[in-house]
């Protein structure tokens, strides 16, 4: 028998594939003694088409594994090694919609990354840098930042921009300014901050007033 109720159809909202890639490079100078490597962010790499949109509510149990080094840079030292971090989505959301705004009205729109030394896993004896979260909203960024968190940015790619734009003029709604009230409808007060009372009584009897 068939149901004569089908399940709605599941809502989806925009999502991309992306690749990080990290940096270890040599630190030089008295830090050395300390800290002979750091860690920073090379490069997030798109996957796929921005069009791309992921179901709501799935779940997607992601653990990052680092694989051979990429390509070193030309220029680069010989000890520096870049890893590719595989397959982290970047989903947008309504709600967030402000912070998306933030990020494309930057001088340039970026995608932040949220990274840790991870002590399971070691290069050398040192613990490896291992992203955690790639987001395009100014208002995650900011949130990590305050907790201390290591996070690093990158420009986005052109592409990434239009389809972040492309969703940010969809659903980003300003908040309306407040009217400002008329001057004339502020409350009098005296000099020390106290309601003024305005009479308009005429005085009574007609006398003058005391010392006149």
């Amino acid at each position: 028998m068939n149901n004569p109720h089908p399940p709605a159809p599941t809502r989806s909202r925009p999502a991309i594939e992306v690749d990080v890639v990290m940096r270890r490079e040599p630190v030089s100078g008295p830090m050395s003694r300390w800290q002979p490597f750091r860690w920073v962010l090379a490069d997030v790499l798109l996957r796929g088409s921005p069009d791309e949109t992921e179901a709501e509510g799935v779940e997607h149990d992601h653990e990052p594994q680092a694989v051979e080094p990429v390509d070193a840079v030309s220029g680069e030292a010989d000890t520096t090694t870049h890893w590719l971090f595989p397959r982290f989505r970047v989903m947008l959301f309504r709600d967030d919609a402000e912070g998306y705004f933030l990020n494309l009205n930057s001088p340039n729109p970026c995608f932040w990354v949220f990274w840790r030394a991870d002590e399971a896993r070691l290069l050398d004896g040192e613990p490896m840098a291992v992203p955690q979260i790639v987001t395009l909203s100014y208002h995650d960024a900011g949130r990590w930042l305050d907790a201390q968190e290591r996070v690093d940015q990158v420009p986005a790619a052109p592409e990434v921009v239009d389809w972040l734009r492309g969703f940010v003029d969809a659903t980003y709604q300003p908040e309306p300014k407040r009217r400002q009230r008329p001057q004339s409808f502020q409350p009098l007060t005296d000099r020390f901050g106290q309601p003024v009372r305005i009479s308009t009584d005429k005085q009574r009897g007609g006398g003058q007033a005391p010392g006149q």
